[in-house]
């Protein structure tokens, strides 16, 4: 520890230091506490040590304190209690421009006696700058609560919704695409797992705002106990195939009910893809004709999932919005010059960033097809704007535009808003489908 670090402790009683597997029991009470966990201390280190052997200890932080001599428990590692902890997936995700690695973090909490402390700001200050020394120039996040991440940079950048319709009263076009070719097949996820790793990967690295599933993951997603049941049926999965491999896949559980009128069975779908409009045509079409069911819900499918456009009256999918992955520029220059754009655009941004200090400035871009240039410099700015709108646009999800109408960004160009808009825009709205 150095002399500044061991001032640091002087006044505030506690320190940041890098986590070691000594101290995984500790950050998993303390995470489960902050989180206000329902799962259990035991099942929580199961699940989350299933998802550490992956990863390894070296991107885990703590914030520790000197535990009392008669101090004994869960937090409690040699002569130091865990109060505060965050981590970080190395993922690989689907950026406009291609796939690059992206930090996920996650394991974020603080313990509830040690919060207004200045723990959580420490901890995501030496994370952001310790992804910087990482080369990762952008991380994501599950928002548990907005308010505490959008202080520090992050922002909404994709939406999920939870989608229903009611089976009785909703058909498929009669013009929806059909392949007679296709084999639609009911089985167990055990045998099935290889096809929906294979179809999974080749749609991640294709649809912005998805991130590629390792092992691990995919053990946590096929996780089948009663806690994730919740009363339904064990998890199952259709996958539809062409002579060439499998084109698509949806798992999901059905919960048994019935009625004075009858049955009024549920379908719950955890996760569909297809990779054809043929095979979405198929998989929808397996799950509406299940017999009994009155009732087929989505757990989560983009704002601009197919759906809709499938059923003859598009006012039985009936949509619910579930929630949204939070984006945060490490590197705003490093990430602007990978990202590719759809026209033209030079333009100049002042931007402000607290906790990432090395983003603030102003900063000229320069982009179009055929790649873009992010540099200093000492222009007229054409916008004034905090990191996080960039980070809420830089998938194409949202626009800066509607940022400047709430009177959070100033424009000093006219249309300058406007037409960075039209460069960062994509076909197809972003989605994420990892839980983290």
């Amino acid at each position: 520890m150095t002399a500044g670090a061991a001032r640091d402790v002087d006044q505030r009683g506690w320190w940041i230091r890098p986590a070691g597997a000594g101290d995984f029991r500790a950050v998993v009470e303390v995470v489960g506490e902050a989180l206000l966990s329902s799962n259990g201390f035991e099942a929580s280190l199961e699940r989350q040590a299933a998802l550490r052997a992956e990863s390894g200890f070296d991107r885990l932080l703590v914030a520790v304190e000197t535990a009392g001599p008669d101090e004994d428990g869960e937090r409690v590692v040699g002569r130091e209690r865990v109060i505060g902890s965050a981590d970080a997936h190395p993922f690989r995700m689907r950026l406009p421009g291609g796939v690059r690695p992206v930090a996920g973090v996650a394991g974020v909490g603080v313990w509830p006696t040690r919060r207004r402390r200045g723990v959580l700001t420490a901890l995501m200050r030496r994370q952001l700058s310790d992804l910087r020394d990482r080369d990762e120039k952008v991380a994501v996040l599950w928002a548990s609560e907005g308010a505490i991440y959008g202080r520090f940079g992050y922002a909404p950048a994709t939406e999920g919704f939870e989608a229903s319709l009611s089976v009785p009263r909703t058909r498929l076009r009669p013009d929806a695409p059909r392949d007679h070719a296709l084999v639609t097949e009911l089985g167990r996820v055990p045998r099935a797992r290889a096809d929906l790793e294979r179809v999974h990967a080749r749609e991640a690295a294709r649809r912005t705002g998805r991130i590629g599933r390792s092992s691990a993951f995919w053990d946590d997603l096929l996780r089948d106990t009663p806690d994730e049941r919740d009363g339904r049926s064990a998890l199952k999965a259709v996958v539809v195939s062409a002579p060439e491999g499998p084109q698509g896949y949806a798992l999901y559980r059905t919960l048994n009910k019935w009625r004075d009128g009858g049955a009024a069975c549920e379908v719950h779908v955890r996760d569909i893809v297809a990779l054809t409009p043929a095979a979405r045509t198929a998989l929808c079409a397996h799950l509406l004709s299940r017999d009994l069911v009155e009732r087929v819900v989505f757990d989560a499918v983009p704002g601009d999932d197919p759906l809709r456009h499938l059923v003859t009256d598009p006012h039985r999918v009936v949509t619910r919005f579930d929630d949204a992955l939070w984006l945060r520029l490490v590197d705003l220059p490093g990430a602007l010059r990978e990202r590719s754009y759809a026209a033209p655009v030079d333009t100049v941004l002042e931007v402000g960033d607290t906790h990432a200090p090395w983003n603030a400035g102003r900063w000229r871009l320069r982009a179009d097809r055929s790649g873009a240039i992010c540099e200093r410099t000492d222009a007229s700015p054409d916008l004034t704007l905090d990191t996080s709108p960039l980070a809420a646009a830089y998938l194409g999800g949202h626009t800066l535009t509607g940022h400047l109408r709430a009177g959070l960004i100033a424009e000093h160009t006219p249309d300058a808003a406007a037409l960075l808009d039209l460069a960062l825009t994509l076909p197809e709205a972003p989605f994420c489908d990892l839980d983290f």
